[in-house]
């Protein structure tokens, strides 16, 4: 009489307990791809504003912008 009662309650508690897992593990990696998205575009404008005075010609050549190299 026991078991008929206590195997659905531990039942529907692991039940519960692997819905609730997969549901924070689905939140933290979405939590890491903003991380990872917002990592991407701190770097990118980062770049951007560090290059942004100077450009690379095809030779490799770096000059400052509006000037030419010899």
């Amino acid at each position: 009489m026991i078991k008929r009662v206590v195997k659905p309650l531990v039942r529907g508690i692991i039940k519960t307990s692997v819905g609730l897992t997969l549901e924070v593990r689905r939140a933290a990696i979405e939590a890491g791809e903003e991380i990872q998205d917002l990592t991407a575009e701190v770097a990118a404008e980062k770049l951007a504003s560090s290059v942004g005075t100077r450009r690379v010609k095809a030779d490799g050549d770096v000059t400052a912008q509006g000037a030419t190299a010899g």
